[in-house]
């Protein structure tokens, strides 16, 4: 496994915007992204996918997520027909979730183990396509 340096951060000075629909998951050349990570959430899901965001380029390894991005991933966004490994600990350790094709805007609302979630709580990961 290789960690790719297809990753790419974007700050967005505080931004607030609807998470993206998994369809329109694409690099500016129309291939597809395989996931966006964000830092950012709200009590308000129309304002959920803000903050620093991460775009995953398909078959992309991070198992040490940069220092912008780890424990600090509250929404993300899964591309059609991708799929989404995490896991809590740096290099991939820790309790582990898959994500499927999907818009998640409040990672705190999934559970990790019995007492936790996955809001902040992101160390790895891998996505794949078919």
């Amino acid at each position: 496994m290789r960690a790719s340096p297809c990753l790419l951060l974007l700050l967005l000075a505080g931004a607030w915007a609807q998470c993206p629909v998994p369809a329109d998951l694409k690099n500016p050349d129309g291939t597809k992204i395989c996931a966006q990570l964000y830092t950012d959430d709200s009590p308000y899901y129309d304002q959920c996918c803000g903050g620093v965001v991460a775009v995953v380029q398909p078959n992309e390894d991070q198992p040490y997520m940069p220092s912008t991005l780890n424990n600090k991933v509250s929404s993300l966004v899964v591309g059609q027909r991708c799929e989404l490994t995490v896991w809590s600990s740096k290099a991939k350790g820790g309790k582990t979730r898959k994500f499927k094709a999907a818009a998640f805007p409040r990672l705190q609302e999934y559970r990790k183990g019995l007492f936790g979630n996955w809001d902040n709580s992101i160390s790895a990961y891998y996505c794949k396509c078919t």
